[in-house]
């Protein structure tokens, strides 16, 4: 076996899928997928084949032919608890094609079903969440990012809701008898009351940003290539709305500064609290959580940020998740830049600065395994999303901003245009980039240490702090709480989410009970609506002991499902003693079944560290 990715059972020495036609069975009433996939091989092949699942059951295995034959299969007897149970088929010569039938579990990590009194529509709703490797428990694949495919889509659902994905929407109609491809009975398949959304994309993508949600979704049209979708009804369609007005805006920043956008619509979809992420930048329509509505406008940064991904992380690729920098840490630099355009040059160095201020927590988050504060870890039996963090976003942002000082901003610019074009609809690795660099930049490999930026570990010394006015002084302004003083209101008058969430990151965390509670009593910190600052000021208070803001903690965890303020918050009260860590035990206990499975694994895995 010439395995291609260590979290993939994927092998070197045989084709992968190229094409998926996908099947869907949405049967809410058992939180299950009934399926069928017809899966075409990039060639024709004859043997062992070796897909990825996860909590699959596969019903059949079949060959293209009309009529079809069975193909043997097998899957392995216990499951990896990373990697999960590969599928092994035995294909007949030259085999180019062939069906799967199959059901997902209750338990899919890559699905979350939400009950009727779980949902602002009062409507039943389930949606996908396939990063990092999680496509491979919503159906049988080459779950790696180094397998890119294209895939038709139907959704069989029923007819009170409405379905979207990623991927070009074909049209909405009744159910036909051909359609299921066995994926279940079809009088089930055609049943009154059922209808078939059908989609298509065209353009070869990793699976992990294959996408879908169904439920009780409305729209509203945002420009000529945007609309927002949102399960919640018109307050929250309104609301996102104005908060996302200026995207079209962005995608024609975008284009000015890395080339065309090739992905015809970009779309957003709103999803429940329950979202463990704050962006998903699926291709065509990126997913997102309601946190990111806070009323300001700010929220548009998330949307930059999974727009630049449109070039960097979906059009070129990171091959595996140790090269997961190249998705992220460029992205995160194409945010910054198109922030910088529409927003001004401050946001952008606020952006800037809560980044370098994140980067550093992580040296402290994994000074006891340093090897994940590398750009390009070794991760071999680890699960990705156990060691999710801001290393290779701010990292790998502070590199490239590192050879933009060395060779210039214009000469940069040059360089990123021409890496995209030569890369697009290829997924690569960090040695791939690193070629490619010192082939365009002559000499570069002489001005900085790539080594040591790639392989190190920890910041090297020639990352840097941003510099701007505002960024000095509300660390000037941090600083300064440690002796009790706290900013006055003409300091803040200006301030938005940013720069508060900015200020709470700086402070010292040795503070006193008396000076949080004094700090929330004039800006009534605890009761933000944007959860930025409002987890920030948390995270402050549960250290200083001040249990009055347990209330808050427990609402917070309870209502919002956003990995993001799952960890510090969960991990501030483990780490106390007594009544704290019990209260997180309770919360947990309580809250579970409203977490997606992706953020139920990450709270468990931080209760059970503290235990």
């Amino acid at each position: 076996m010439a395995p291609v990715d260590p979290h993939s059972y994927t092998d070197g020495a045989h084709p992968v899928t190229k094409h998926a036609a996908l099947s869907f069975y949405l049967d809410f009433t058992v939180s299950t997928i009934h399926a069928s996939a017809l899966l075409t091989l990039s060639e024709p092949h004859s043997g062992d084949l070796l897909l990825d699942t996860r909590a699959v059951s596969v019903h059949s295995a079949t060959t293209a032919a009309d009529p079809p034959e069975p193909i043997p299969f097998s899957l392995a007897a216990s499951p990896d608890p990373v990697l999960g149970s590969a599928l092994t088929l035995t294909l007949p010569p030259d085999t180019t094609s062939f069906r799967l039938t199959f059901s997902t579990s209750p338990d899919a990590s890559a699905l979350q079903w939400l009950a009727p009194p779980q949902t602002a529509s009062a409507q039943p709703f389930v949606f996908s969440q396939c990063q990092s490797i999680h496509a491979r428990s919503v159906f049988p694949c080459h779950d790696t990012p180094a397998a890119r495919i294209t895939f038709s889509l139907l959704l069989n659902v029923p007819s009170q809701l409405s379905a979207v994905a990623a991927a070009r929407h074909v049209g909405r109609r009744d159910p036909l008898p051909s359609d299921h491809c066995g994926a279940c009975d079809e009088a089930l398949w055609c049943a009154p009351g059922r209808v078939v959304e059908e989609f298509e994309m065209e353009q070869p993508v990793p699976p992990y940003l294959f996408a879908f949600a169904a439920g009780g979704i409305g729209s509203r049209d945002l420009g000529p290539r945007t609309r927002v979708y949102a399960e919640g009804g018109d307050k929250v369609l309104d609301e996102a709305a104005r908060e996302f007005a200026g995207v079209e805006d962005m995608v024609k920043v975008g284009e000015d500064l890395f080339g065309p956008y090739e992905w015809e619509r970009f779309d957003l979809l709103v999803l429940p609290p329950s979202f463990p992420y704050g962006g998903m930048e699926n291709p065509r329509m990126v997913f997102l959580t309601p946190t990111v509505i806070k009323g300001d406008a700010s929220g548009a940064q998330v949307v930059a940020h999974e727009l630049a991904h449109s070039w960097t992380g979906n059009l070129i690729t990171n091959k595996t998740n140790e090269d997961f920098w190249l998705n992220e840490g460029f992205t995160t630099y194409a945010e910054r830049r198109i922030v910088e355009v529409v927003q001004g040059e401050e946001r952008a160095a606020l952006n800037m600065g809560i980044g370098w201020r994140g980067l550093n927590q992580m040296m402290e988050r994994f000074k006891d395994n340093m090897e994940f504060t590398k750009l390009k870890p070794k991760m071999a039996g680890i699960d990705p999303d156990d060691v999710y963090s801001e290393v290779p976003y701010e990292k790998g942002f502070q590199f490239l901003w590192r050879i933009e000082r060395q060779i210039g901003r214009p000469a940069f610019d040059e360089f990123i245009k021409k890496y995209i074009a030569t890369f697009k609809f290829q997924s690569i690795d960090t040695e791939t980039f690193l070629e490619f660099l010192k082939a365009n930049v002559p000499g570069i490999e002489n001005q900085i240490d790539l080594h040591l930026w790639v392989e190190g570990t920890g910041i090297p010394p020639d990352a840097m702090e941003p510099d701007s006015a505002i960024y000095k002084k509300i660390c000037s302004l941090a600083a300064e709480f440690k002796s009790g003083k706290l900013p006055s209101e003409d300091e803040v008058a200006d301030w938005n989410g940013q720069e508060w969430e900015l200020y709470l990151e700086n402070l010292p965390t040795d503070v006193e009970a008396s000076q949080v509670t004094a700090l929330d009593e004039r800006y009534k910190l605890s009761e933000s609506r944007d959860y930025e600052v409002k987890v920030a000021f948390l995270q402050l208070a549960i250290p200083a002991g001040c249990k009055c803001y347990f209330n808050e903690v427990e609402k917070c965890l309870k209502q919002v499902g956003r990995m993001k303020y799952l960890r510090p918050l969960y991990s501030s009260l483990a780490k106390c003693s007594g009544e704290e860590k019990m209260l997180a035990q309770r919360i947990f206990s309580e809250a579970q079944e409203f977490y997606h499975p992706i953020a139920r694994g990450v709270a468990e895995s931080i209760l059970s560290k503290h235990s």
